[in-house]
């Protein structure tokens, strides 16, 4: 998958000692920490200003529900294939 251009905005649904264990590469994009509870519940506070958004969690079964909940609330979301791992991965061989 090729890497998020730099006006996308990464949703990452990990939690806090996920993503310490694994930081997300040096990106150009902004990064916003939410949980898939907050967007089950519609508190998520994302808006269309933020643009598109690619949600990441730690292998893509999350994002995939996340991004389909958010497009659901009228936003541009898909989910990053694979997670964090072919994040890393793609990033890697770029």
């Amino acid at each position: 998958m090729p890497l998020p251009a730099p006006e996308v905005t990464l949703i990452d649904l990990r939690s806090a000692d996920l993503r310490a264990a694994a930081p997300l590469p040096a990106l150009s994009n902004r990064v916003v920490v939410v949980s898939l509870g907050e967007i089950e519940e519609g508190q998520h506070a994302l808006t269309p200003d933020l643009g598109p958004l690619l949600v990441i969690c730690e292998r893509g079964i999350r994002s995939t529900l996340a991004a389909r909940m958010l497009r659901a609330d009228g936003l541009n979301a898909a989910a990053y294939g694979g997670g964090v791992p072919a994040l890393l991965r793609d990033f890697s061989e770029d």
